[in-house]
């Protein structure tokens, strides 16, 4: 009985090729991505916590943080937690319904890549522009809404709804539903086939499939999708900000009143005690969130 082993030459040559790499440089390939995480994320967090303990002067100060006891904001906060509950339970219901009836379809046909694409689109379109895709449509003076006047229905007979929460939840949603689909497909197509054989032989029915088995194990992917969802809607504010240019009905647009008028409540740099606040939140999202979805990869192992 005889072993293969590398000749001694080529063993010389991997370790003097070892050598002569710079251990140093094997970072490197990483360093945009940590600039980009350094510039756009560690030190914005850190600026908004740091300047919601210290007041205009860069005196030390919980003012900025008591700020966040006050009803006012409080109740911004309580919009800000409901409109993004609300918005990702419609569009993870809608979202899911949407990737079943996507199950009939192959991954690789024509209107699966269509399909994919246009959830891809919709997923990533916000901001101003969707905001004024919506006023173009169904805006007081559209011409959709005026037709319908002139038919003796006016949808804004109990007001300007639109460019008020229940608008910003309709916009919402119509990002939602392409963003629940992206991120909840891969689960719905990793339940495996042998599931189901194995189901159907041991006298099993369709319903016995999804309530023993599909639901069991789709449940982490569904809640962990649900958090990002929540994340997504908690953290919006270009869309918010074109509909609604009144008011502070979320915290997005809280922070953005602070930030004009340092008065707000009678506190300075009120603005970094809110974003802190919201980043709590978000860390408390994310961190449920990635624990769910570890638990979720234990299926597609």
């Amino acid at each position: 009985m005889s072993t293969t082993s590398a000749p001694p030459a080529a063993e010389g040559s991997a370790r003097a090729v070892r050598r002569l790499r710079p251990k140093n440089l094997s970072g490197l390939g990483l360093a945009p991505f940590g600039i980009y995480v350094f510039l756009f994320l560690a030190l914005p967090t850190i600026l908004a916590v740091t300047t919601g303990f210290f007041d205009k002067s860069g005196n030390f100060t919980l003012s900025n943080v008591s700020a966040l006891a006050d009803p006012v904001v409080l109740h911004t906060f309580w919009n800000s937690i409901w409109l993004s509950a609300l918005t990702a339970a419609v569009g993870s219901l809608v979202g899911v319904a949407i990737c079943y009836a996507l199950l009939g379809i192959p991954a690789n046909s024509p209107v699966r890549t269509f399909i994919d694409a246009v959830a891809g689109v919709l997923a990533q379109f916000g901001g101003v522009m969707l905001a004024f895709l919506f006023i173009a449509t169904i805006g007081r003076s559209s011409f959709i809404v005026t037709a319908l006047r002139d038919a003796g229905i006016d949808i804004y007979a109990s007001g300007m709804w639109l460019y008020d929460m229940p608008g910003i939840a309709l916009v919402y949603i119509f990002f939602q539903i392409p963003l629940m689909v992206i991120t909840f497909s891969p689960a719905l197509q990793g339940l495996k086939p042998q599931w189901a054989e194995a189901n159907l032989t041991l006298g099993g029915t369709r319903r016995t499939f999804w309530t023993k088995i599909g639901i069991p194990v789709l449940a982490p992917s569904f809640a962990a999708s649900y958090l990002l969802l929540f994340a997504n809607s908690f953290s919006a504010y270009a869309t918010a900000a074109a509909l609604a240019s009144q008011g502070s009905q979320i915290i997005p647009l809280q922070i953005r009143a602070a930030l004009t008028s340092e008065t707000v409540l009678g506190r300075e740099n009120l603005a970094g005690a809110l974003a802190m606040g919201m980043i709590v939140v978000m860390a408390l999202v994310m961190s449920g969130y990635s624990a769910i979805q570890r638990r979720a990869d234990r299926w597609h192992l």
